[in-house]
């Protein structure tokens, strides 16, 4: 088993051993006033916390009543900051996601939202970074370890779900107390993120060998594709970074809807296309996808539950999650597929995960010649 594959096999227990103390955490660090006040909710990151926070935004705005804006951390510091709108203080909240706390970008954005009188949260895993020390509340998504094999550098999945599940818990928390959810609903809903530990694990039961089997069948493509909408938006960007990571292969995550508009016409046929579903209300156009790309020759895989036979029906494969999670919560399991699908992908074409930094990539100064850490940061808000 690589060392992808055993993270994703222990991701139930990383549920099981932190849901406690991590509730217990932002249940004490986002105070009643700050729940209260918030009036828009602005969540911003780079990679794998980007994607997390276009997965929360249904959850957000679904459970926690509050209007949100999902932006990456570039966009929204040198384009979104300077029209925060001037509705008053503790109005505004920006939560910036940064597992390392180091991501330059990230903590750009939450300095110049502390200048535009936003209140700012940091959700990282690491005390004493800079977007802890940048950040007016800080919120710790520290798990427990899982240590990678000596000198093997895994691409992420248990900080993604980590990341994920605070999100989902913020949004309890913040329902609570503006008294849209009783005690008795943040109670249930909270016994719901609890089971999928449940659900995460009957999921990766499920698509483990069949991602492993079209590894192996699909050795000859040299290209991927994922389409998903609503909170799998997301997770179709997450699971593109994932085969990027892992194998080093083109991957393109898109919008369901954007899907028809664009790749209807590529001229590569026979593109992997995994179309994600977890929903009822992008079925009817997800089976209109999934008819498309088969007419023009795709190969098409299904990441959906057992239940939905319409669509499973129409793909050449079936990557299947645990039905009964509630869409708000469900890229806690849709991301399982494509995180498996991508370690096996590694395994076949027998290249390192990170193409092992190799090419003039260094894993020193947060990214080598990308500069994730060491970019140049504004230092004051571009102007309106």
């Amino acid at each position: 088993m690589n060392s992808m594959v055993a993270q994703v096999y222990s991701l139930p227990n990383l549920i099981t051993e932190n849901f406690q103390e991590l509730d217990d955490t932002i249940r004490n660090t986002l105070s009643h006033d700050l729940c209260l006040s918030m009036k828009r909710l602005f969540l911003t990151g780079c990679g794998d916390s980007y994607h997390a926070a276009l997965n929360a935004e249904l959850a957000f705005e679904s459970i926690a009543g509050v209007p949100v804006e999902p932006l990456t951390a570039h966009q929204f510091s040198r384009y979104g900051v300077a029209y925060l709108p001037q509705t008053g203080p503790g109005t505004n909240v920006v939560v910036g996601i940064s597992v390392s706390g180091e991501v330059a970008r990230t903590v750009e954005a939450i300095n110049l939202a502390n200048q535009a009188g936003a209140e700012t949260v940091a959700l990282t895993a690491t005390p004493g970074s800079r977007v802890d020390k940048t950040a007016k509340t800080t919120l710790f998504s520290t798990i427990t370890p899982f240590p990678d094999p000596q000198g093997v550098h895994t691409p992420g999945v248990r900080s993604y779900a980590a990341n994920q599940l605070a999100l989902y818990l913020m949004t309890i928390r913040i329902g609570e107390v503006k008294g849209l959810l009783s005690a008795d609903d943040a109670t249930a809903l909270r016994g719901e993120l609890r089971m999928l530990a449940d659900a995460i694990k009957t999921t990766t039961e499920s698509s483990d060998k069949p991602a492993q089997e079209l590894a192996k069948s699909w050795s000859d493509a040299n290209e991927f594709v994922f389409v998903g909408s609503g909170p799998n938006f997301g997770t179709a960007l997450f699971s593109a970074a994932k085969i990027l990571e892992a194998s080093g292969d083109p991957a393109l995550g898109q919008d369901l809807e954007e899907w028809a508009h664009l790749q209807y016409f590529a001229s590569a046929v026979p593109t992997p296309t995994f179309i994600i579903n977890a929903g009822t209300r992008d079925l009817s156009r997800a089976v209109e996808v999934a008819v498309a790309a088969k007419t023009i020759g795709r190969r098409v895989v299904i990441i959906t539950h057992p239940e939905n036979e319409v669509l499973s029906e129409i793909g050449d494969s079936i990557l299947g999650i645990a039905a009964g999670v509630r869409e708000a919560f469900s890229p806690l399991i849709t991301a399982i597929p494509g995180e498996l699908f991508a370690a096996y992908r590694a395994d076949v074409i027998a290249e390192p995960f990170f193409r092992d930094f190799r090419g003039g990539r260094s894993i020193e100064e947060g990214g080598g010649i990308s500069r994730i850490r060491t970019s140049e940061m504004l230092e004051d808000s571009p102007p309106r």
